[in-house]
Formats: structure tokens, C-alpha cells, sequence
């Protein structure tokens, strides 16, 4: 699939780009463009943009001189980093701990993006959550189920790395199974071995489907988008009761090993 942008309201453009495993395989990954209230943009994620998107990103932008913001979401997402700022220098940029590390050259604002302090400097427009239980920053790195998930309220929307997905098959596929909502499929590998993980886990998604209970949209990478639009079926809350109900095997196989 080509890179393409997305509009999912008058306010939030979802961008879908192209990530290649071993330069063949193509997983996708995205980034969101967000208006906020004062009229300046963030971007959620980093993402290399080039042609049609790159011009219609800064058509909306003034050239990126209104993108007062990068904010990177998922610790290892980092292919992008570093040439995106290159495109928005003037843009803030924001890291997780990991980024940080990783590209200690660059100029990080001091309030890491799973922080309460990243949070409050856009609570007008975002509310941000921190998935409980996992690893955030696993030790493996083929592990990617953690990301700061956020939701624009304005638009309705969550934009999420990995931790939900929204699978939708292709084709013939797709017509044999219907897209669903889930969560990444390397949550047995990053529950906290420690008791009470998993409870934590459960605890922190059930807030999570009550907290953003009016979510029309989900943007997710690796995946695709849900649409309000296009969604002829259940509820985006409905849709993340489902997929925590999918997991429950998992979360009890994890209490009954470590409590």
C-alpha cells in the first residue's frame, strides 16, 4: 500500500506510510497530524513525509511553521525520528525515554511523553494514557506491545502504536472474517512478571474503555484506521471490551503463574 493521508475529521488527518521488514515486507506505519484548538498542529509520530502527503501536510501548515510539535508515542518507533526533525526543525520535540537514549544529540523537550508533565502541556486537546501491567520499555526489543496511547477529544479519536490494533484482511480474507479490534499479539511476552500484573492490565483497560467511551475513531499502525464514517458495527469502546475479552485466557494463565 502507498502512503497516503487520511482525513478522519476537520481536525485530524491520519497519515499511512510504508515500513518494510528486510526492505520487502510491507507492515505500514503512521503518523497523525492534529490541529489543536489554538490553531497550531502536532504531529503524533514520527514519519518521513515526501510528494503528494509531504505537500498536502504542509499546505495545512504554512509550510510547518504551525507544527509546534512532535510527539513520539512508542518507544521503538525511532526509524523516523531523526529525519522528521529535519523537516520541522522549529517543532518541539518530544521523547520517551528510550528516543532520548537513542538520539541524544537531538533537542528533547525535558518532559518525557509518558509523563503527567508531557500530559498537562496538551490536556486542552489530548488526554494520554499509559498502558499498566507491561513492559513499557521492554528488554527485548522485538517486543513492542507498550505505547502512550493518545485521544484527541475534539476529533473523538485514539491514535495508538501497536498496543491496539485494528486488523482488517484483505480481499477474500476479509470477506471470510470481519475486521476486528485487538490487542498486539505480544502481550503474553510483556505482562510484568510480578504478581498482580495482569489484574493491573485488566484494571488500566477497563478505565481506558470507560475514559474514552466516546471515541468515534481509531487510527492504528500496522493495521488500519476505523472509521466513524465506516463503522457498521459496534462501538470503539465495544470494540476494546471485545479484544480485552479475547485476552482474558492470557491474563489468567499469567495469575496463575505469578499471582
Amino acid at each position: 500500500m502507498a502512503e497516503q493521508i487520511l482525513k478522519i475529521s476537520d481536525d485530524f488527518w491520519n497519515i499511512r506510510g510504508v515500513f518494510k521488514i528486510g526492505g520487502v515486507l510491507n507492515i505500514g506505519t503512521h503518523a497523525s497530524l492534529v490541529r489543536r484548538a489554538n490553531g497550531k498542529f502536532v504531529l503524533l509520530d514520527a514519519y518521513t513525509l515526501q510528494g503528494a502527503v509531504k505537500e498536502k501536510v504542509d499546505a495545512l501548515t504554512n509550510n510547518g511553521a504551525d507544527i509546534e510539535a512532535i510527539i513520539n508515542v512508542h518507544p521503538f518507533h525511532t526509524v523516523h525520528v531523526a529525519r522528521s526533525h529535519a523537516q520541522y526543525p522549529n517543532a518541539k520535540l518530544y521523547g520517551t525515554q528510550r528516543h532520548i537514549d537513542k538520539f541524544p544529540n537531538l533537542p528533547w523537550q525535558p518532559e518525557q511523553t509518558e509523563s503527567a508533565e508531557c500530559a498537562a502541556l496538551f490536556a486542552d486537546d489530548f488526554e494520554f494514557s499509559v498502558p499498566a501491567g507491561v513492559d513499557f520499555i521492554s528488554s527485548n526489543e522485538n517486543l513492542h506491545f507498550s505505547s502512550v496511547l493518545a485521544y484527541h477529544k475534539a476529533s473523538k479519536t485514539i491514535h495508538s502504536d501497536d498496543t491496539l490494533m485494528y486488523i482488517m484482511l484483505p480481499g477474500l480474507l476479509g470477506k471470510l472474517k470481519k475486521p476486528e479490534v485487538t490487542f498486539h499479539m505480544t502481550l503474553p511476552m510483556t505482562l510484568e512478571k510480578r504478581p498482580g500484573a495482569a489484574n493491573d492490565f485488566r484494571a488500566w483497560a477497563k478505565q481506558l474503555v470507560e475514559q474514552w467511551r466516546d471515541a468515534e475513531n481509531l487510527c492504528a499502525a500496522h493495521s488500519a484506521t476505523l472509521k466513524a464514517s465506516s463503522n457498521q458495527g459496534n462501538s470503539v469502546a465495544e470494540r476494546i471490551t471485545a479484544a480485552l475479552a479475547k485476552v482474558e485466557k492470557t491474563l489468567k494463565s499469567h495469575e496463575k503463574k505469578f499471582g
